[in-house]
């Protein structure tokens, strides 16, 4: 891993002396996202509750700027503009650089339709089903590490070759049995649990932008 994303893990752990403990797990994390979304794959999380919150969170610190400026790259900007006389050179200044993400925790119409026509417990599982391929990974949040809705779409990626990241509370839990690496942060109060979260998804996001948008060129 690059001197510059080792110093982000480094600054967290400096920032939440608690995290040492995961140092290894959270670099791992980061070594499968950066590889599935160098491959040209995408990440898929979910969560349930305050978890479903942090999903929509990591989703929006993924898909748009986050710390750094993230206009499109050179080649895109020229197509767009070329495309377009109108157009295109609004989209080359305003486009911003996206990791393609998408949180299962919304999409109202299929949650809804599927949950009253099928098993609700698999909804997550049943967006895995459509949406994973081999080169995506699946991050599952559930500060239990037991929730079922969780556990199935853990199951479901693995089914699809997908990589499968946990992020839970320090109990064993299922969720870690399943998945190739799970963060387990040293907490076991639900809202201790979450304050963790938030800091570790942060530090993954950070280090994935510096590395993909850091030093590009821009149109």
């Amino acid at each position: 891993m690059e001197n510059i994303l080792i110093q982000f893990v480094a600054n967290l752990i400096n920032r939440y002396p608690l995290l040492k403990v995961c140092q290894g797990d959270i670099s791992s994390a980061y070594e499968i996202l950066e590889e599935t979304f160098t491959k040209g794959g995408k990440l898929l999380v979910c969560g349930n509750g305050g978890s479903a919150s942090d999903s929509e969170h990591i989703v929006g610190e993924l898909m748009k700027e986050f710390r750094l400026k993230r206009k499109v790259y050179h080649e895109q900007a020229e197509k767009l503009r070329a495309i377009s006389n109108d157009l295109g050179p609004v989209l080359a200044n305003h486009l911003q650089g996206a990791l393609p993400a998408i949180s299962l925790t919304g999409h109202s119409s299929l949650t809804t339709a599927f949950m009253n026509d099928s098993e609700p417990e698999l909804i997550f599982a049943q967006q895995v089903n459509g949406y994973g391929k081999p080169d995506d990974v699946f991050l599952g949040i559930s500060t239990s590490g037991n929730s079922k809705n969780v556990l199935y779409a853990a199951v479901t990626a693995k089914s699809k070759g997908m990589k499968v990241i946990g992020l839970t509370g320090q109990r064993d839990n299922l969720l870690s049995h399943y998945a190739d690496v799970c963060i387990k942060v040293p907490e076991t109060e639900t809202y201790k649990i979450q304050e963790l979260h938030l800091p570790v998804y942060h530090c993954l996001c950070m280090m994935l932008e510096e590395h993909f948008f850091g030093n590009i060129v821009t149109g």
